[in-house]
């Protein structure tokens, strides 16, 4: 197949999305080189987002043009990329979620740099989807989702607390500051462990670098804020165990997840490549599966359209901080994170991803829990 035959295939693909290639509206995109093309056919989602980092093509509103492909299920037309198929075979063949594993995601995206996500996130740096609900800004949109989950769970006074991937410790300082609740803590990144131990020093909150499948001990509520996608599906039962062997008799539990509309198996294989290596986005039937004889779902929350709002924001800040940042970054990285946030923004605009929160209660229990928004 010629350059131009292939330039063709891929100029009539977009067309189906509205998408003109050097056209004059946002969306459009303005190739720089014209092996995009090639690219595209050969490797899909990886070749379009590596031959943007690489400099090959550009989009005013990079965000609506990935929320435009994915409306139009444009991936599903191109065939024939032997390097996704490589990427779901590993993710068959071997447990890319392992202990040994773990740490991987910690090392090589949590531990960049706080000076970024200080940048970024918001002031109590959340680093998962915010609640938009009543909310203007950022930093109230964040703490409301605290303020659900809290509800959610049912904190009360003296409770201990389990977090599951806690991140920068936001959810723990803010429980535990509002609610006197003792939060521990588990994360992968030595970043984080550091930056929320010396932020929350005064508070009733233990944050520890350990895999979540090492905790010990037994807990009012367990929990997690955004470690499900970490966790893989063949070790989606082995996270539910954990959750049992921790949580008190009478105790809650709690997941919020980004998940996606299918069984894939693995996330997209440039954000795996790129962001969040081993990641993978868990469908409704496998949580449920993975739950079968130890809990019930009291509660399914989903709210996927608010991580639109919350990814421009991190954007916005981003690419505001740009100017400082860019003495330790480098332009490869800011086209990399830039694809990353807007095209995650896309993603959930598209709803091509989810985000549930999810409320677990053990079998067999009377008292079923109310539903708070």
């Amino acid at each position: 197949m010629g350059t131009n035959s292939k330039e063709k295939i891929v100029r009539d693909l977009l067309q189906l999305a509205g998408i003109t290639v050097d056209g004059d509206q946002p969306f459009d995109i303005h190739v720089h080189n014209k092996n995009l093309y090639q690219r595209i056919l050969a490797q899909g989602s990886l070749g379009l987002g590596e031959s943007y980092i690489d400099g090959w093509w550009d989009c005013e509103q990079l965000d609506d043009f990935i929320n435009r492909v994915l409306r139009t299920d444009l991936p599903s037309q191109i065939k024939g990329n032997t390097k996704l198929f490589w990427h779901l075979l590993r993710a068959r063949l071997f447990n890319l979620q392992n202990k040994k594993r773990a740490y991987q995601v910690g090392e090589q995206h949590y531990d960049i740099g706080n000076d970024l996500y200080e940048a970024m996130l918001d002031r109590r740096m959340n680093y998962t989807c915010a609640y938009w609900k009543n909310a203007k800004t950022l930093d109230q949109a964040q703490e409301n989702k605290l303020e659900l989950v809290c509800q959610k769970i049912g904190l009360l006074p003296g409770m201990s607390v389990l977090e599951l991937g806690c991140g920068f410790g936001s959810f723990a300082g803010y429980a535990a500051a509002k609610y006197n609740v003792h939060v521990t803590g588990v994360t992968v990144s030595k970043k984080q462990v550091e930056w929320a131990n010396a932020k929350y020093k005064d508070l009733p909150v233990d944050i520890r670098l350990e895999d979540y499948r090492n905790v010990t001990g037994q807990y009012d509520r367990v929990i997690s804020i955004g470690v499900m996608e970490h966790v893989g599906y063949k070790n989606y039962r082995t996270y539910m165990e954990v959750v049992d062997r921790t949580l008190k008799p009478d105790g809650l539990a709690f997941v919020h997840t980004i998940g996606g509309n299918i069984n894939a198996g693995i996330a997209d294989p440039w954000t795996i490549k790129y962001i969040f290596p081993n990641g993978s986005l868990p469908s409704i039937a496998q949580l449920a599966r993975a739950m079968e004889g130890m809990f019930i779902v009291e509660d399914l929350h989903n709210f996927g359209p608010d991580y639109d709002p919350t990814l421009l924001a991190w954007y916005e800040n981003f690419n505001n901080a740009w100017p400082e940042l860019k003495k330790k970054y480098s332009e490869r990285f800011y086209r990399m994170w830039r694809y990353y946030l807007l095209s995650s923004a896309g993603g959930f605009r598209s709803r091509h991803n989810q985000l549930w929160q999810i409320v677990m209660n053990r079998l067999h229990k009377d008292q079923p829990v109310c539903r708070v928004s």
